[in-house]
């Protein structure tokens, strides 16, 4: 008789472990509480699915915060692997000029459809409509939302991918915390999400502008260089995101966040300061025009620029190349494109087995790293599926 395994939520880490266990002759059963499969993955595809990123390996590995952890599977399953394994597919793809990786279609749909089409050829079985109210140990509790009934169903092994806490109206709504002990969890936190800033009634007529081609950077943190869009509630924009991680250091620490802004990288102080001499012909606002200062710039300085310095050309090309921007903290964690925090390293062995659940492996979002956005995130779920995968085969091939 084949042996049973559950896997938990049917997103790309899910997918990806169905897909190595299907290769077995085992039972594999996936339970997704949403009515289809990956519908963050279909999201996040919907402007064009950047699946992975073609940087040099060693560079690549370098993105995550768990770093050492990580590094042997995405070795494993690096950006070259996503792209044989998507023409496998027959979804051809490209490496964009930024060195993203993008299906040639760009959509996520073809590409989940012929993957879930190959996962029912090789005899998985997918259950919809199921919210998991329980693991403990072998067994799952399932309640059938279209029924209404709730059963208890007991596996071989179970591997979980039930995502982090981040668009939870997708399904990732973190209620498998509770199957868990909180010395086993790192708390969520945002990543990859907009700051929060206390701005005044005068930035309203340029929130939805972009700040272009700024340097950020927080503390004595690397400097990142691209465009920053000002929000009604703060910053939000990729060059953010990349700040973040040093951003929930002051977090962690309870100490007040700063980003420094370099509004005009392109000019060195001294040439700024001359640019920014006083004129009888010009008013300020012209000077500040000419000198590089957009609408968008020039209101982001007289908001957060003492009033006496805007007419001393020396002190306000300082401010503007170190432009000191006091958050008050984060979005929302349920608007984040991804989390930081989940289970902890050291609460599963080196296969992704839970220490104290031998029989439950974990996978995806729901572990504790993080990355930045540009096909990291993706490749490190498809990356753990498959490594969970493959420690529950060796689990149930074990004497």
């Amino acid at each position: 008789m084949s042996k049973r395994i559950a896997i938990i939520g049917a997103g790309p880490a899910g997918l990806m472990a169905a897909e190595v266990l299907s290769q077995y002759d085992y039972e594999v059963h996936v339970y997704e509480q949403k009515p289809s499969a990956a519908r963050k993955f279909l999201m996040a595809g919907k402007t064009g699915l950047n699946i992975s990123h073609a940087e040099p390996v060693e560079q690549f590995i370098q993105r995550y915060d768990q770093a050492d952890w990580l590094a042997s599977w995405v070795r494993q399953w690096d950006a070259a692997w996503i792209q044989n394994w998507m023409q496998g597919l027959g979804i051809d793809s490209y490496i964009g000029s930024s060195g993203r990786v993008f299906p040639i279609e760009m959509k996520a749909a073809p590409l989940l459809r012929a993957w879930l089409k190959r996962l029912s050829q090789h005899g998985t079985v997918f259950h919809y409509r199921h919210q998991v109210l329980n693991v403990q140990k072998q067994s799952v509790q399932l309640k059938d939302l279209l029924q209404d009934t709730v059963r208890t169903e007991t596996f071989d092994a179970i591997v979980l991918a039930c995502g982090a806490v981040s668009w939870s109206q997708l399904g990732s709504d973190g209620a498998w915390q509770q199957w868990l002990g909180g010395q086993e969890i790192e708390p969520f936190q945002a990543s990859n999400a907009g700051v929060e800033i206390a701005w005044s009634q005068f930035m309203q007529p340029v929130f939805g502008q972009p700040l272009k081609r700024v340097e950020a950077w927080v503390g004595n943190g690397a400097k990142s260089t691209g465009d920053i869009v000002i929000s009604h509630y703060g910053l939000e924009s990729g060059l953010i995101y990349k700040q973040g991680r040093a951003l929930r250091q002051f977090v962690k620490q309870q100490q007040p966040m700063a980003l420094y802004l370099d509004l005009l990288p392109d000019q060195t102080a001294q040439q700024l300061a001359a640019k920014l001499q006083p004129s009888k012909k010009q008013s300020l606002s012209n000077v500040w025009r000419k000198a590089g200062l957009d609408s968008a710039k020039a209101n982001l300085v007289r908001e957060l620029v003492d009033k006496k310095l805007w007419t001393a050309p020396e002190a306000l090309a300082q401010q503007i190349k170190a432009l000191k921007i006091v958050l008050t903290g984060f979005r929302p964690i349920e608007e984040a494109i991804s989390c930081a925090g989940g289970i902890k390293q050291d609460a599963l062995t080196a296969h992704l087995q839970l220490k104290s659940s031998p029989a439950i492996f974990c996978a995806g979002e729901m572990l504790d790293w993080d990355a930045p956005t540009g096909g990291y995130l993706l490749t490190a779920c498809f990356a753990t599926g498959r490594a969970a995968a493959e420690g529950a085969h060796q689990f149930l091939q074990a004497p």
